[in-house]
């Protein structure tokens, strides 16, 4: 009786967190309310690269912090999302076989005039499987 117990126990906690809310985050930017998401059904956290290079880098962990590195190779921790609506469903322009989002992201600093949220394009490409920041920064990715 105890492990069936136990086994109910382990499905329940799991169905739980399978099902568990998105965590939305409520950012603003020059007195503008803008909310973000960290999960949008892509495998989008990963190390970004330019094309044939390996720096400088962005690297977006799935807890919605990772580190931006600059032309000059300097690390920056960071902390990100792709916005979404206030129900935490992404915000995008769907193309003919891509979709662009806006990722937000601010230095995870203690300085106040880094403590300002930037946004940047972040598009999917269906066709060739591939993940851009700005155009330029590109990950691979399988469906």
């Amino acid at each position: 009786m105890k492990i069936i117990s136990l086994l109910f126990s382990v499905f329940l906690l799991n169905t739980a967190h399978s099902y568990a809310q998105l965590k939305i985050t409520k950012i603003n930017d020059k007195n503008n309310d803008h909310y973000i998401v960290t999960v949008i059904g892509y495998p989008i956290a990963g190390l970004y690269v330019f094309k044939n290079q390996t720096e400088p880098i962005t690297l977006l962990n799935e807890n919605g912090t990772g580190i931006m590195q600059d032309e000059e190779l300097k690390k920056e921790p960071i902390i990100w999302g792709i916005e979404c609506s206030e129900s935490g469903i992404p915000l995008f322009k769907e193309g003919f076989d891509s979709a662009k989002y806006t990722l937000w992201y601010k230095i995870d600093s203690n300085k106040a005039d880094e403590n300002e949220w930037i946004s940047t394009q972040f598009s999917i490409h269906h066709n060739n499987n591939r993940m851009f920041i700005s155009g330029q920064r590109m990950k691979e990715f399988t469906e």
